[in-house]
């Protein structure tokens, strides 16, 4: 029956419904998001009885477009839940989006998000009681939670993770409550969906010395996971928390070991009490491993404690980000089932999983662009159309990927550097906005000058550096001293000519293989269709340097 309501929002989104003011309101469902809507200002409807439990609400007031428009409208009071006329506002992304309980939705923290949107009471509908009626109707009577239809083989694919549940397993949590931690994780296994193309999990036990209990690769079926988190035996000890972190991140997700390529890693770090080492070093190396930490604890250290506890900002030093996102805290592992669900939905909420490591959010790519007079206005513009559908394919933030930009002639004029523009939008409007120069062409001094002050600043940064020569000619100056010195400080080169560029100075110019690394094509309207090679190139290059 439940399929029967998401069918009927479904179709009840596809036209105006017209109210007794003669106004127009779109009827929407539960699920409908912000950046669904097309309209800078819109009228909706939200139907009655949606599922609160079910509700990804980011922000307060002011909502993340990808935030459901009726949790939103119902955190905010506009509405309850027994539907009503919403009107959605449009607004310009912001930087910090808070977390607040109200009206029985807790919404989530979210960092950064492209675009937003407010919601106010809207126009009276006289349809509205006949949506909310047919909806309540079509939605089961038991008063139950309605289950989505799952392939138990191949889980919950909206959820692939690699999970590793490091358990605290250490004299401080004692055997009664290991064995209510035991069935909690397996609670949270069992609502993740667990299988062959969804979350994958394995156990890892801290003690006085951390034990994997077993791998993601062992299990990919809920039923035989359970089976395993029942059958662990509890080890005692000092509760070496960081330690057992810090090998985790080390050990765990090894491709051997079944971590998948391209897909977050996670640690959840069920802590009772305090840590009795130290954790900021194990989640700074858990960081450098691309590894999203979150933080659950359990009874947190009473007032007469804390004089007990090394650092009582563990919590925040250890989690993957400081945002309130990577932290849980449950009082108690007595009467847990409720907090089951808000655990999953973060785990599940991979926008939000800023520190796993890929080719597509762990690089700073410059590009070094030819403005010699050979080019001509029409072309420059091809080539700066080139470098922005590269640059579209990666994740650009403050912690992602950067990109910077040198334009050069017989001299250099940096463009743009990695820390000038954090956001994708941003780097795209830079691009558009470069000037063609127009004069000689000096590539050797120009890959110098880009080695030096443009990729100099972030050379003991965490991402992988690559440079794209982007030129159309015979350079006046020698490219091989220069390129050499590029490639010795860290640097990947890509070379990319057009029409008079030489072969071997682009050979010259590239890191090895040279095949590999080389591109050139006659015509500058060819260089569309290189832009898919030079990003697998750099995400091949990218998880070969981590092997």
């Amino acid at each position: 029956m439940w399929l029967s309501v998401l069918l009927l929002g479904a179709f009840l989104l596809s036209g105006p419904v017209r109210g007794s003011d003669g106004s127009a309101s779109t009827a929407i469902t539960c699920f409908t998001r912000g950046l669904d809507l097309r309209k800078g200002t819109e009228d909706v409807l939200c139907p009655a009885n949606c599922p609160l439990w079910q509700f990804y609400v980011f922000g307060d007031g002011v909502y993340a477009s990808l935030s459901s428009v009726c949790g939103a409208a119902i955190h905010s009071g506009v509405i309850t839940n027994t539907g009503g006329a919403v009107k959605v506002q449009t607004l310009p992304g912001q930087e910090s989006y808070p977390a607040v309980n109200a009206n029985g939705i807790q919404s989530q923290v979210l960092s950064r998000w492209a675009s937003s949107f407010s919601v106010t009471a809207g126009a009276k509908n006289a349809a509205l009681e006949a949506v909310g009626r047919s909806v309540s109707t079509a939605r089961p009577s038991t008063g139950k939670r309605p289950k989505k239809t799952l392939d138990k083989k191949a889980g919950n694919k909206d959820c692939k993770a690699d999970i590793a549940f490091l358990i605290d397993g250490s004299y401080n949590i004692g055997q009664r409550r290991f064995n209510l931690q035991k069935n909690f994780v397996g609670k949270v296994a069992v609502m993740l969906g667990i299988g062959t193309e969804g979350p994958h999990v394995g156990v890892v036990q801290a003690s006085e010395h951390p034990k994997i209990e077993f791998y993601l690769k062992n299990f990919t079926a809920t039923k035989e996971v359970l089976f395993a988190i029942k059958e662990l035996g509890f080890r005692g000890g000092n509760s070496n928390t960081g330690k057992a972190l810090k090998y985790t991140a080390q050990k765990f997700f090894s491709l051997e070991n079944g971590a998948r390529k391209g897909i977050p890693k996670i640690i959840v770090v069920f802590l009772d009490g305090w840590p009795s080492d130290d954790l900021e070093e194990a989640g700074i190396v858990a960081r450098e491993f691309g590894v999203n930490v979150f933080i659950v604890s359990v009874a947190k250290p009473t007032t007469e404690e804390l004089g007990m506890v090394q650092d009582i900002g563990f919590v925040d030093k250890a989690v993957c980000r400081n945002n309130g996102f990577f932290s849980y805290q449950m009082p108690t592992w007595f009467g847990t089932t409720k907090y089951v669900k808000p655990l999953v939905q973060k785990l599940c909420s991979h926008e939000q999983m800023l520190c796993s490591k890929t080719c597509y959010n762990s690089v700073n790519i410059g590009f070094l662009i030819d403005g010699s007079s050979s080019i001509g206005e029409i072309n420059f513009r091809l080539m700066l159309e080139f470098v922005s559908n590269v640059a579209k394919a990666f994740e650009i933030s403050d912690i992602g990927s950067k990109v910077a930009a040198v334009q050069f002639t017989y001299n250099q004029r940096k463009e743009f550097g990695f820390t000038d523009h954090v956001t994708k939008e941003k780097v795209l409007s830079a691009i558009h906005n470069i000037q063609y120069m127009s004069g000689g062409t000096a590539t050797g001094d120009a890959i110098s000058f880009t080695t030096r002050t443009v990729f100099g600043p972030v050379k003991d940064g965490p991402n992988k550096n690559f440079l794209i020569v982007l030129t159309d000619g015979q350079s006046y100056d020698d490219v091989t001293g220069p390129a050499a010195a590029a490639k010795k400080a860290g640097i990947t080169v890509f070379s990319v000519g057009v029409a008079w560029a030489p072969l071997d100075d682009l050979k010259e110019m590239a890191s090895e293989p040279r095949e590999s690394h080389t591109f050139f094509t006659r015509e500058f309207t060819g260089l569309e269709q290189m832009v898919p090679d030079i990003i697998r190139g750099i995400c091949k290059d990218y998880l070969d340097s981590k092997q």
